[in-house]
């Protein structure tokens, strides 16, 4: 799946998984109840930071295709073509599962 947003510097664009929708219980969680997710699937990935010295870019460790786990409440949340997307910063990062 290709997007049209482009980040810049360090910023990923990521598309959130759904949140589970029943407990482990078999319960339904209703919307108004759901926690946001913090996970999801890399989408586009900025060229990297510069460095101090300005010459040179500092790659991320993260690709296209990576599910990753990110910051609860980090990144900023944008809709293109009526879909949700998360950008965030290379930190607001915290694993990249699998």
């Amino acid at each position: 799946m290709s997007v049209n947003i482009k980040p810049l510097e360090d910023r990923i664009v990521v598309k959130p998984l759904d949140a589970e929708q029943t407990t482990a219980s078999g319960l339904v969680i209703p919307d108004t109840a759901k926690e946001k997710p913090q996970e999801g699937e890399v989408l586009a990935v900025g060229p990297g930071r510069w460095n101090e010295d300005g010459d040179e870019r500092i790659p991320l460790d993260i690709a296209v295709g990576d599910k990753v786990i990110y910051s609860k409440y980090g990144g900023t949340e944008v809709k293109v073509a009526g879909q949700e997307y998360l950008i965030l910063s290379g930190r607001d990062v915290l694993a990249v599962v699998g």
